[in-house]
């Protein structure tokens, strides 16, 4: 039986403190900026990445948008070596598998290769497909797959998505120094070692809001669970701490999430950000120097209190935010909080 899963929006904010949380390789890898108000961006990419690179490091859940054995694929590579893997380890197609191979041992990256132009759905079933990848079900993809001779292409509407996210405050660029790398082995001439010289580029702080969306349409075509959703907002509030241990993108870390069910799959309340605010939008460099406010929020969901059916809130012990406990006695009959 279908587990429903019903429409949630969600709120997220994370900070960034003397890092580069998303970095534009068109722009000497500088942080994306709206360069207009001041502000830094991060990509839904980017995010999806992080939780993504989670549940595969973390969990050790197997995500289709991943690299295999360490290497870049393309679809058709990476949807042909899924099929291999479930072929060599579920019973249930030992007689597909004796089909393919006639009999023969084979290994994983010779199965794979044998598959790859063969017609994939004739293979394995798409539910099976669904089942393996949560990242699939969360949020979607289109397979440009090579069957055969010819190409044809798969697209799953993803449930979750996410506007690109913003910095609540004017954030600012610290001067880059000039960094060099050498490399042992690397020569420029005569017993001379190689290096290169580049930009460290980052901010001094930004407080990032994301919002996105689950749709409980989109959620019947993937397959998506209410297990699933709730491993999401695991996923979400851990993955900016345990995925962002680099030099570049240490300094990060999660501050305030809500997510917002309704009791239908027809309802949004919109852009959940435009009800949030910070007292203090420049100079920032620490999350001790500004207040955030959900009061407007709080207005906003109370029009529609008899359409929600819970809200899901996880917040941060050093962020100080006018309305939570306001937020908490309001909904108090609907509020969940994330352990």
């Amino acid at each position: 039986m279908f587990d429903e899963v019903l429409n949630s929006e969600i709120l997220y904010l994370y900070d960034c403190k003397e890092c580069n949380p998303n970095g534009d390789p068109d722009n000497e890898n500088k942080p994306r900026m709206d360069l207009l108000k001041e502000k830094v961006l991060v990509s839904d990419v980017r995010l999806k990445r992080y939780i993504r690179d989670f549940f595969q490091n973390i969990k050790n859940r197997p995500v289709f948008v991943s690299k295999v054995e360490e290497k870049t694929v393309d679809a058709t590579d990476r949807f042909a070596h899924f099929i291999a893997e479930l072929l060599l380890k579920d019973e249930n197609y030992s007689e597909k598998l004796n089909e393919l191979t006639k009999g023969k041992e084979i290994s994983l990256d010779e199965l794979a290769q044998l598959i790859k132009y063969k017609k994939k759905w004739d293979i394995i079933s798409t539910k099976d497909f669904l089942d393996y990848f949560i990242d699939i079900r969360l949020f979607g993809a289109t397979l440009p797959i090579k069957d055969e001779k010819r190409g044809s292409s798969i697209t799953y509407t993803g449930p979750v998505q996410f506007i690109w996210g913003y910095s609540l405050n004017k954030a600012e660029l610290i001067e880059s120094p000039s960094i060099t790398s050498h490399f042992a082995g690397r020569t420029k001439g005569e017993g001379k070692e190689g290096g290169a010289i580049g930009k460290d580029w980052k901010i001094y702080y930004g407080l990032i809001a994301f919002y996105g969306r689950i749709s409980g349409n989109s959620a019947k075509k993937t397959d998506l669970s209410s297990n699933d959703v709730k491993n999401l907002d695991e996923a979400i509030w851990k993955s900016i701490i345990t995925e962002t241990n680099t030099r570049t993108k240490i300094g990060q870390h999660p501050r305030f999430y809500l997510r917002v069910e309704f009791n239908d799959r027809e309802t949004f309340v919109g852009d959940l950000r435009r009800y949030v605010d910070i007292d203090k939008k420049e100079g920032l460099r620490d999350i001790g120097e500004f207040k955030l406010n959900i009061k407007n929020l709080i207005e906003k969901l109370k029009k529609f209190k008899d359409k929600i059916n819970k809200i899901f809130i996880k917040k941060d012990d050093d962020i100080v935010i006018e309305g939570y406990e306001e937020l908490k006695e309001e909904f108090k009959d609907k509020i969940e909080e994330i352990k």
